[in-house]
């Protein structure tokens, strides 16, 4: 359905835009019809600059994303458009999405507006109560509400059903679970996984590594804008081999054990002058050596669907 190809974002910084901030480095990876992919990394490891890039909302500097075997990087006007009827995002704010003085339900006039003038009120009112119960609210509670009169899982499946009333196939989750409580956090997973049983695609960016196992059949873990690690669900949590992985799964509090943090080494943070991998001034892994600093590790199959970026994995 929609793959990346070495796909790189960079940003011109400083007083005349001389200096460089590389965002985004050669990321590679596909999502299939109907597959829930977790898009996995800290804060500034450049997962929305990847969904910002699928959904065009900022341009790619180089390579291309394909949709449907097309790439859709230079798209504009009428062929945007369509673009759009079929991939949407969902943000992590959704009070951010919505203007205070319209009523919620104001974003379903707009797509009614923009993409489907031709559909009589009567019959676009159907559309909209049918996409409401299916994200599982009720129209007659919602409808007719401002935002802030609505909770933040209930703002955030009316915005998924706006995205279904375009018949959507591929859909950019962004985080959008992390403003929520713990309960609303689960009816929405749940949602999404009965999207994709519909046969919708998903691209769920998040930084916790729970809900990243708990939603995805395949996870990408990103590491200052370069895939580190990917592969199945299953092999990648039980079996990590990159460094990183190993550091994230590390860090993850368990409810059977007491906290202790010495066992994780964040030390090390910054990017080593001189070397070329973008872990190696953080790595700790046995077998370091000169070439982990001199080259870029590429990513190679350790086992069938298990990728790693990494020359002392095994």
């Amino acid at each position: 359905m929609l793959e990346l190809k070495t796909i790189s974002k960079v940003y011109h910084t400083g007083t005349f835009g001389g200096k460089e901030l590389r965002a985004v480095s050669n990321a590679n990876f596909n999502i299939a019809d109907g597959e829930i992919v977790s898009l996995i990394g800290e804060s500034g490891s450049g997962k929305s600059t990847i969904g910002k890039m699928i959904l065009k909302l900022i341009p790619v500097t180089t390579g291309q994303i394909l949709f449907d075997g097309k790439d859709i990087t230079a798209l504009k006007g009428g062929d945007l458009k369509e673009y759009y009827r079929h991939v949407q995002g969902v943000f992590q704010d959704p009070f951010s999405t919505y203007n205070p003085i319209f009523k919620a339900d104001h974003i379903f006039g707009a797509i009614h507006e923009e993409f489907f003038p031709h559909v009589s009120k009567e019959e676009w009112e159907k559309k909209v109560i049918t996409a409401i119960r299916s994200v599982g609210l009720n129209p007659e509670i919602v409808m007719n509400k401002y935002p802030h009169q609505l909770s933040g899982g209930q703002l955030q499946r009316m915005l998924i059903a706006r995205a279904l009333l375009l018949d959507i196939k591929f859909l950019v989750a962004d985080e959008i679970i992390s403003m929520l409580d713990a309960t609303t956090r689960i009816d929405v997973l749940n949602l999404l996984a009965d999207l994709k049983k519909r046969g919708l695609s998903i691209l769920f960016i998040t930084h916790d590594l729970s809900l990243g196992y708990y939603i995805s059949d395949r996870v990408v873990i990103l590491y200052r804008g370069h895939v580190v690690e990917m592969g199945s669900t299953e092999k990648v949590y039980h079996n990590p081999q990159h460094p990183y992985t190993k550091l994230l799964m590390a860090a993850v509090p368990r409810l059977d054990q007491k906290w202790d943090p010495t066992k994780v080494d964040l030390e090390g943070k910054d990017v080593e002058p001189g070397s070329i991998c973008p872990y190696y001034g953080r790595c700790r892994a046995e077998g370091k050596n000169e070439t982990c600093r001199t080259s870029v590790p590429e990513l190679r199959e350790l086992e069938p669907d298990h990728w790693v970026a990494c020359f002392v994995a095994k």
